[in-house]
């Protein structure tokens, strides 16, 4: 399926759940209201009109906020019934606690059957409507949507690829109806499926007078695409719309997409993320944060300050040279944990690392007895707040590492660099300090690869716990 349609489908699904949710809650109140006498419950139910439409606007709310961060709404249509009954079942249980938590502190005091009913009714709903949404989509398509005709240029190995995944995308709509050959000699059909005509790129103009063309899939080598330029031209001309698979390129971890420069298309291949609205929304949140976070721990990192410069000689802050965003450099902040002249003995501990090239050591001797407990709890890194609101940092990114370190990276890890660097990433809640340099590295290039708003704060939440407990720290 073509990914704007895959992203279609989400928005349809996401739009299901509101509908469900709202029509879940409408039963369960009415159900608590016409049907609880007679079941012995004494109390009258009611809820007045601006409550009502408060918690019922919350409770869709964080059902589809829910979806989302579980990643529900990119698999309903393909995924197996225990798949969905499991993470419906996950989605109701905290949007639920959610909804629990709300009335609570708005105390509300909302009957506890009602919620009991709208617990069960909303994951019925939302269940039986997922178990059926594969089937639903294609009776859509098939009653209310029109066949979407394709050809493919090519007979290559990625142009016969393509085929079978337009085959298989006949649910939603998409037909193949046959191939263009790109090359003298071609045989006079393709048999996947079922067997599809071959016809000379030379008759395509004919072929779109003859037939419904909505669309061509152009999978050819790039030494060809010179030779089809009468057919781009025609297409053009005629209205007809063109993809052209650029596989052939060697960026495998890039984002393509077209873009424009003056008057000039640029075709553009971005291996980190390349929204710019979500990464300046990205970046007004980290100020927002880190500006209520400086403001709020300012006393606190007074007397942290004070601790360490009474308990150990030297400054409380360190300061260090660290690479950022596509290799910028910048002073890095931190709460002194370690001795004065930490960096002068770092050649003589370094038989006690453990990392094959970030240096780090379990225990190191030179932390001081505060300088441990800092460490533990991650109360050193409280002034890189100050780069967050700086720009040099971000709350959530790949850690930023010293510049020595980054000139013996491997080539696929320098790719680390193009995200702007954080005080929390994903390695940080998958085992700290436990994890070797390499997963650290596998670990950074998920999270720029899978890179989402929702991602951040779920990286977020997850990092408070381990802060708070200190596992994983060393």
């Amino acid at each position: 399926m073509y990914s704007r349609h895959h992203r279609k489908v989400r928005v349809l699904f996401a739009l299901s759940d509101v509908l469900l949710t709202a029509l879940a809650f409408e039963a369960a109140y009415q159900t608590r209201v016409y049907f609880g006498p007679r079941l012995g419950l004494a109390h009258e139910f009611y809820i007045v009109v601006p409550v009502k439409a408060l918690l019922l606007g919350w409770s869709v709310l964080v059902f589809v906020a829910f979806g989302h961060w579980f990643h529900l709404y990119e698999r309903l249509d393909s995924a197996h019934t225990r798949v969905i009954l499991r993470d419906t079942l996950r989605q109701c249980a905290t949007g639920m606690a959610a909804v629990i938590l709300f009335q609570y502190i708005l105390r509300l005091d909302i009957s506890r059957p009602f919620i009991g009913l709208f617990t069960a009714y909303v994951y019925l709903m939302l269940a039986l409507f997922r178990i059926k949404a594969g089937s639903l989509i294609g009776v859509v398509r098939r009653e209310f949507g029109q066949p979407h005709y394709v050809m493919v240029v090519g007979l290559g190995d990625r142009a016969r690829s393509l085929a079978r995944a337009l085959e298989a995308s006949s649910q939603y709509g998409v037909r193949l109806v046959g191939f263009l050959a790109d090359q003298p000699g071609a045989p006079p059909s393709v048999a996947l499926d079922r067997e599809y005509p071959v016809h000379p790129v030379a008759s395509l103009a004919e072929l779109v007078r003859r037939q419904v063309i909505d669309e061509i899939l152009v999978a050819v080598e790039a030494r060809m695409l010179p030779e089809l330029e009468e057919a781009f031209l025609f297409c053009d001309e005629e209205g007809v719309r063109v993809r052209v698979a650029v596989d052939f390129f060697p960026h495998v971890n890039s984002t393509v997409y077209l873009d424009h420069f003056a008057n000039s298309p640029l075709l553009t291949f971005a291996a980190a993320p390349h929204d710019e609205m979500r990464l300046v929304l990205k970046r007004f949140i980290d100020i927002l944060v880190a500006a209520a976070a400086l403001a709020v721990s300012a006393p606190f990192m007074i007397l942290v300050s004070a601790l360490i410069r009474l308990t150990s000689p030297g400054p409380a802050i360190f300061r260090q040279v660290r690479c950022g965003l596509n290799g910028r450099r910048f002073e890095f902040y931190k709460f002194r944990s370690m001795c004065e002249n930490a960096e002068e003995l770092k050649a003589a501990v370094a038989h006690l690392n453990e990392k094959t090239l970030a240096f780090k050591i379990p225990n190191d001797p030179r932390l001081t007895p505060v300088g441990r407990w800092l460490r533990k709890f991650s109360v050193d890194e409280w002034p890189q707040l100050w780069n967050v609101l700086k720009g040099d940092m971000s709350l959530v990114g790949p850690r930023p590492a010293i510049p020595e370190e980054v000139e013996q990276y491997k080539r696929w890890q320098r790719r680390r660099l193009r995200m702007r660097p954080g005080l929390t990433c994903l390695w940080a809640i998958s085992g700290r300090d436990r994890l070797d340099f390499e997963t650290w590295m596998k670990l950074d290039m998920q999270y720029i690869d899978n890179w989402s708003l929702a991602l951040d704060w779920k990286i977020i939440l997850q990092t408070v716990p381990r802060v708070l407990t200190g596992r994983g720290a060393h």
